[in-house]
């Protein structure tokens, strides 16, 4: 197994370190804030039993996966001898340059150097790096150590076997990698999340809905199929012949849509008042972390269930 660094250990640093270290690689938690590596280490050994229980440590024990986890406020020693690196600083622009310029002149020149940001295309802080052909994006669907999918997005520049390498990596390790042909704002998944906010939005700005009933058609609807199959292959399933089928059934009612969907819902505007007042009635303020960690759970259990659902069904 190789060494793996993770550059900062926030909310996203530490999400991938689990995914790393129980894949068996040994990483380094390195920070700008010397305290936070440490911190990050502490709030991963807390999660460790409930990952156990749902069987999410592949088959690894606790201290195992823990001691794995390296904490060092030298960046010297947390490059040292690394195969990737995943950087996960703020989502300045200004820092991403600088911190990638340091990556790509301190760390072995055959090491990754990945980029979790989920807003920033990988051209903007990676075009005065030397080593640029080495530079992407992978960006996760946090938490990675649950949800599987991650966006592998190349700058133009960005050698063809970098991103193959990349991909090889996280495979290994459990992930599902979305490999972009090139990159756009938003990469994939929040171009898709968007357009679906964008509609929940406008239905509850025009009196159609409630904030609830959007979630119940998703949660207890449209969500049941996509957690183990994509919209593609929904629609091609939904029609006795076929997606060409499909479309040729149903295109008409989409472009029927079509005019309807030109007006943007101010998000900030007072429909907001209205999907905050609903959502405090459900969770109030002071519930919102006891939520959070009801989400997660229940996603560790899906999660489980998904991986014995494909060994007795196939995926």
């Amino acid at each position: 197994m190789s060494r793996v660094a993770i550059i900062g250990t926030g909310f996203i640093g530490r999400a991938w370190a689990i995914s790393f270290a129980r894949a068996g690689h040994d990483v380094a938690l390195w920070d700008q804030a010397p305290d936070a590596p440490t911190k990050a280490r502490d709030y991963i050994a807390g999660l460790l039993p409930d990952l156990a229980a749902n069987d999410l440590l592949n088959g690894h024990s606790q201290d195992a996966v823990l001691q794995r986890l390296r904490v060092t406020t030298e960046i010297d020693d947390a490059l040292d001898g690394v195969a990737h690196i995943q950087e996960n600083t703020p989502e300045k622009l200004d820092i991403k340059m600088k911190v990638f310029s340091m990556l790509d002149e301190k760390a072995p020149k055959d090491a990754i150097i990945a980029s979790s940001t989920s807003a920033l295309l990988p051209s903007a802080f990676t075009a005065h790096v030397e080593g640029r052909y080495r530079c992407l994006v992978v960006h996760p669907i946090n938490p990675p150590y649950l949800v599987p999918a991650a966006e592998l997005v190349p700058a133009p520049w960005t050698s063809p076997e970098t991103v193959e390498r990349t991909a090889a990596l996280f495979r290994s390790i459990g992930q599902a990698p979305l490999m972009m042909k090139k990159e756009i704002d938003g990469f994939i998944m929040n171009r898709l999340q968007g357009a679906l906010l964008e509609e929940a939005f406008r239905l509850v700005d025009d009196g159609y809905a409630t904030v609830e009933d959007i979630d119940i058609g998703i949660r207890d609807g449209l969500a049941l199929r996509w957690s183990f199959m994509g919209p593609f292959e929904t629609i091609d399933l939904n029609a006795p012949s076929g997606i060409r089928d499909y479309v040729e059934r149903y295109e008409g009612i989409y472009s029927g849509l079509w005019p309807s969907t030109q007006r943007r819902a101010e998000w900030g505007g007072p429909v907001l008042d209205q999907i905050e007042r609903d959502r405090r009635e459900r969770v109030p303020a002071e519930k919102l972390k006891e939520r959070q960690e009801w989400r997660d759970r229940r996603l560790m259990a899906l999660i489980a269930h998904k991986r014995e659902a494909s060994r007795k069904i196939g995926s």
